[in-house]
């Protein structure tokens, strides 16, 4: 057996444990599936994601979930106003020991740990929120000058209530450009509904967690990265990422007059990423034009500063980076 023939054994083998992880997921998120995907989207990329949802729709529930079929540690903050940064990260505190003498000893806060799930983000403080920016972006956590790595895979999943939007804090620019994906979540059908209401209000069911394991999902990422990628697709990227950009001469009128500023380099290595992540989750071993065209929405829509009357008109960001891609495609 070449090891070509190897690599294809274990690809099968690992999406098969992946498509069951995807199975118990759709049990517990019921007429989720677009969502579902993409957040899977961006484990497989391993990036973070920004879900947005009313409330009761099962954004907890989907985080939660993850973390138990992968067999990942989990934590939760609870963002609120009066949330410090060592409510995040952790402190160093004094401890007397038994013969009288004292030393600082670092009790770590909830970001230690594989899935994060920062619940209603923008309701925590620009100083809180901040306190995040370095374990997103480079895995590991600086507390009273010393760093500490954090365990791989590590995932931040944050949400917010697109509703209530009182009393919030919006989040900048530099903080939405480290999520990988905006994901939304949205009301379910009536088929839907009615499935929730019979398997959700009556006894609970047997929770049999599948075989995905934390090495699995490492190697999984890593195939991610050694996709093959054709030079016309990377340039369709650029290309779309530059379109973005209001002063781009291949923008079209609607990026124009409704964007103040484009996405960032690292919206377009998203693209890419997600674009193979994507790929694989449907069983194939190069991403396509169609993966892109799928993606761009939720990769750059949220990089996108828009305007008052983009805002006053109720623009969806991510309609506009697909405009941008289709102008990028002709």
């Amino acid at each position: 057996m070449t090891d070509l023939d190897d690599l294809e054994t274990e690809l099968q083998d690992l999406r098969g444990r992946l498509l069951s992880l995807r199975s118990h997921l759709e049990g517990k998120l019921i007429g989720q599936r677009e969502a579902l995907d993409q957040v899977l989207v961006a484990l497989l990329a391993d990036g973070h994601v920004l879900l947005e949802g009313a409330p009761g729709l099962g954004k907890t529930t989907l985080v939660h979930g993850l973390a138990q079929g992968l067999g990942l540690s989990f934590g939760r903050i609870q963002c609120t106003p009066d949330l410090m940064p060592g409510d995040v990260l952790g402190a160093r505190i004094l401890q007397t020991e038994e013969d009288g003498s004292r030393r600082f000893e670092f009790l770590p806060g909830p970001i230690f740990t594989q899935i994060l799930l920062a619940d209603e983000i923008n309701r925590a403080t620009p100083r809180t929120q901040s306190a995040l920016l370095e374990a997103m972006a480079e895995k590991q956590v600086t507390v009273h000058g010393e760093t500490q790595l954090l365990q791989r895979p590590f995932l931040v999943v944050a949400t917010q209530n697109p509703i209530e939007m009182e009393g919030t804090y919006p989040l900048p620019e530099a903080q939405l450009d480290r999520f990988m994906l905006k994901v939304s979540l949205e009301m379910p059908n009536q088929a839907a509904l009615e499935e929730i209401l019979r398997t959700t209000t009556g006894s609970p069911s047997d929770d049999t967690v599948p075989e995905l394991s934390a090495k699995n999902l490492l190697r999984l990422q890593e195939l991610v990265r050694q996709m093959p990628v054709s030079d016309a697709l990377r340039s369709l990227i650029a290309s779309a990422t530059l379109a973005t950009h209001p002063s781009n001469p291949k923008a079209p009128p609607e990026v124009r007059a409704l964007v103040r500023h484009g996405a960032s380099p690292r919206g377009a290595q998203s693209l890419l990423l997600s674009a193979k992540a994507r790929a694989l989750l449907q069983g194939r071993l190069a991403p396509s034009k169609d993966d892109l065209e799928a993606m761009v929405g939720a990769c750059l829509g949220h990089r996108l500063v828009l305007g008052f009357e983009a805002e006053a008109a109720g623009t969806h960001a991510g309609d506009l980076a697909a405009l941008a891609f289709a102008a990028s495609c002709s």
